[in-house]
């Protein structure tokens, strides 16, 4: 058994397989066609490695920006900053105690008087200073009752002046304020027409017969012709005419309207009466007419 067990492992045993290191190997192994490299790539790239697919990296920060003038700012401050440590500026003296704020200290002062207002002479006054004494010692031997009782014998009487009560209680009032005395009536100018108001007056008048004189020369330019006043008045007497025409047969018409023709003629006299009534109106309103040259 032992010698058939060694025949039978040297006549079958072949040496173990040993797997193909790289891609020449495995492609000579499988075969030199193309799909022998096909195959040899796909079962290079399985691998346990390969089976967990690859995480999704998270792009990184950027690198936070920083200014260049980073620096200077910084240095700039911190020097600006210890001059104003303690109150106030470090070299401004502190105020003296003495110093305190007073009354009326902030209140507005007025200037220095001048020296040459001083010098001038204040005007004189009415009423004596008081440092002024009354001359003493001077006597009148003038009578000042017989003096008076001969001013008011001699005098003429004092004018009373002119009231007027408006109550029974006895107001009184000035006759002359009250409007009551016809004062403003006696004046020279009254009822006298104003030079400003004359002339106004004719620059009106001018201004009509200029515009006058250009309508007239517009018309002319245009060939029309003005309706003389008999023409306008015999016009005036015929439309007045056709009008009374036309009342009198919208008179005679029935009370009740009840056909379509009679609906119709009713409509149609008051249109003509209309017009009628319109043209009396511009003919009586406007003096001047003019009218188409034929």
């Amino acid at each position: 058994m032992s010698g058939g067990g060694s025949c039978e492992e040297g006549g079958n045993s072949r040496p173990p397989e040993r797997a193909p290191s790289t891609l020449s190997e495995a492609g000579a192994a499988l075969g030199s066609g193309p799909l022998g490299w096909r195959m040899a790539t796909q079962r290079a790239q399985e691998s346990i490695y390969n089976l967990r697919p690859p995480l999704d990296e998270k792009p990184g920060k950027p690198p936070r920006y920083i200014s260049k003038f980073r620096p200077s700012v910084k240095l700039e401050a911190e020097k600006n900053k210890a001059q104003w440590k303690t109150m106030g500026p470090a070299k401004a003296a502190l105020p003296s105690p003495k110093n305190f704020l007073q009354k009326h200290s902030k209140e507005p002062k007025l200037p220095a008087r001048k020296k040459e207002e001083d010098s001038k002479k204040l005007p004189a006054l009415s009423v004596p200073r008081r440092t002024d004494h009354p001359v003493m010692g001077i006597h009148s031997k003038k009578n000042f009752i017989n003096a008076n009782a001969v001013a008011a014998i001699t005098g003429l009487p004092k004018k009373p002046q002119p009231i007027y009560v408006d109550k029974r209680q006895g107001d009184k009032y000035l006759l002359e304020t009250s409007g009551l005395v016809p004062k403003y009536i006696k004046k020279k100018g009254y009822g006298v027409t104003p030079k400003c108001v004359i002339q106004r007056n004719e620059e009106m008048t001018r201004a009509q017969k200029e515009y006058e004189a250009s309508i007239l020369e517009h018309l002319k330019k245009k060939a029309l012709k003005q309706l003389s006043d008999e023409e306008k008045t015999s016009i005036l007497q015929g439309l007045k005419k056709n009008w009374k025409e036309v009342y009198r047969e919208f008179q005679s018409l029935p009370i009740k309207v009840d056909t379509i023709r009679q609906k119709l003629y009713k409509e149609k006299l008051e249109s003509q009466m209309k017009q009628l009534e319109h043209d009396i109106e511009v003919i009586e309103k406007h003096k001047f007419i003019y009218i188409a040259k034929e």
